[in-house]
């Protein structure tokens, strides 16, 4: 009863608060700011720790939890390509770490609309070398994201692979964003979170003069063959269910080991109220032992 309780609670926060922020009339610089402070609500478990450093040029904030294996998580937070941060996303990622037992590693890649495609792919490839420059095997590492990070590490696997380079070991995405030209989105009875028109404006600054039908920039056209294991969570009450189920199936069709999991009646990445919601810790749990499960020993 509790549980039930919280999440209408939540639901209504986020339709009240969140949902209002995103809205295409309101400038990025202000929606920056809004959401810096609504990603208040999500705390990370007693215990963790976090470092700012630098990695590839670029901010990044290490969060850890107890004794960390040899492992390391490189985690691409959401936010439409424009908006959020490392440090919006320390909740998510603490909880991340302590199921997990890795170091997640998140960059501040650079975003639009004053970086437009490809320099947040750039900035989460870069990473992606640096962390292997510093000493960690490529079957040491995950990837992961949420959102629109969802969709850019799908996109890095996607380039590393026709780059052969070495991949990841898993790959683990909330509310994955695919199709950013937005011709096959959900219509939910209830929408907490995103509004159309404020993703479909993120798509355009985001892809600058480019196509959005370019596989780099939304990876639901592009090939999933050869990629890793992937594990695939979204909630039902989002617009990008359809982009998760897509994914999934897409993923499956080329023979990539594909997991995915839809939670009724719940809303865009909501993963973010892990240690609150029961049922949100749960999901992160079952990153986590994604995650663990793939890694080299």
């Amino acid at each position: 009863m509790l549980q039930h309780l919280l999440e209408t609670g939540l639901r209504q926060t986020m339709n009240r608060l969140v949902r209002p922020a995103l809205h295409p009339a309101v400038p990025v610089s202000v929606q920056r700011a809004l959401i810096s402070q609504a990603y208040r609500s999500s705390v990370p478990p007693r215990g963790c720790r976090f470092q700012t450093a630098t990695l590839a040029d670029r901010p990044v904030v290490k969060s850890s939890y107890g004794q960390t294996s040899r492992g390391a998580v490189l985690y691409l937070h959401g936010g439409g390509y424009i908006i959020g941060s490392a440090a919006t996303h320390k909740g998510l990622t603490g909880h991340l770490a302590k199921t997990s037992g890795c170091m997640v590693i998140t960059p501040d890649y650079r975003l639009a609309p004053e970086h437009p495609f490809p320099a947040a792919l750039d900035d989460a490839e870069a990473a992606w070398l640096a962390l292997i420059e510093e000493g960690f095997a490529p079957g040491q590492i995950a990837i992961a994201g949420d959102s629109a990070g969802g969709g850019l590490a799908i996109a890095l696997a996607m380039r590393l692979r026709d780059n052969t380079q070495s991949l990841p070991s898993s790959i683990t995405v909330f509310s994955p964003w695919m199709d950013l030209t937005q011709e096959a989105l959900y219509s939910p009875e209830c929408e907490p979170v995103l509004q159309p028109r404020w993703t479909a404006k993120a798509a355009k600054l985001y892809a600058g003069g480019e196509s959005l039908r370019t596989p780099l920039i939304s990876p639901i056209f592009g090939k999933f063959e050869d990629l890793p294991p992937l594990l695939i969570q979204v909630g039902s009450q989002e617009i990008l269910l359809n982009d998760a189920e897509r994914l999934a199936d897409a993923a499956r069709k080329a023979g990539v080991k594909t997991y995915l999991e839809v939670f009724n009646s719940l809303w865009h990445v909501f993963q973010v109220h892990s240690g609150q919601l029961d049922r949100a810790t749960a999901a992160v749990q079952t990153a986590g032992e994604h995650i663990r499960e793939h890694l080299a020993d």
